[in-house]
């Protein structure tokens, strides 16, 4: 990985990298890392229910670090910069790598797999490197479909497994996650959701952790 950005700072008077973990919204943005993590191991070891609670959860923590963020006075210029780098990091993480290995997995790992992963994850590069680059089209308009919406509308698309044969749903597995990539990269308008849709997010995230932790405790039994 080149790190070829210098900054004009005196050392003496620059933060450790730490000192940004301390940070209540960074903190916010780690720990819906650390549910995506949990997210790729357990779609790796083919416990999708629960890879799901652990999608749904990062999509949960990536929707509260910016509310989190916005309600904090007083903090620095480099906290924003800092945790504005940090998010868009870890939705690469939660949003391409994490559906990518759902993908893999539930194909059992196939090589015909791999096109659909890389196309995820490369949409969502490209995507998020374009974004940091123009930011919004407007105040309130994406370019593109939002890469979180990776995570809502893949855990959604889950709830239909076990209702539908696994070969069918294999086929339309593959065919939502290209055509989420697509949209991730598309010439499209999308609107950034805010205000009172984190509350549907909230209760999204409650009602699909209790279903899949249902269909967990089914699959035991």
């Amino acid at each position: 990985m080149s790190e070829d950005k210098t900054i004009d700072a005196p050392q003496a008077t620059r933060p450790t990298i730490l000192s940004f973990a301390k940070d209540l919204p960074n903190l916010c943005s780690l720990a819906g890392l650390l549910s995506a993590i949990l997210a790729i191991y357990f779609a790796i070891l083919g416990v999708f229910p629960a890879a799901m609670i652990g999608l749904i959860w990062a999509v949960f923590f990536d929707w509260s670090d910016g509310i989190i963020a916005r309600g904090m006075k007083g903090r620095t210029e480099q906290q924003r910069n800092f945790g504005g780098q940090l998010d868009s990091l870890i939705d690469i993480v939660s949003f391409g790598l994490c559906p990518a290995v759902v993908l893999l997995s539930y194909g059992d790992f196939n090589p015909w797999f791999i096109p659909g992963a890389f196309c995820i994850v490369a949409a969502g590069v490209l995507r998020l490197s374009y974004y940091n680059v123009y930011g919004l089209v407007r105040e309130s308009t994406y370019q593109g479909l939002a890469i979180d919406n990776n995570g809502l509308i893949l855990v959604s698309f889950f709830v239909l497994d076990g209702f539908i044969g696994s070969a069918i749903f294999t086929i339309l597995l593959y065919i939502s996650i290209l055509g989420l990539a697509i949209l991730n990269v598309a010439p499209i308008r999308t609107p950034k959701l805010e205000g009172g849709w984190y509350y549907a997010i909230t209760a999204y995230t409650l009602l699909l952790t209790l279903f899949f932790c249902w269909r967990l405790i089914h699959a035991v039994g």
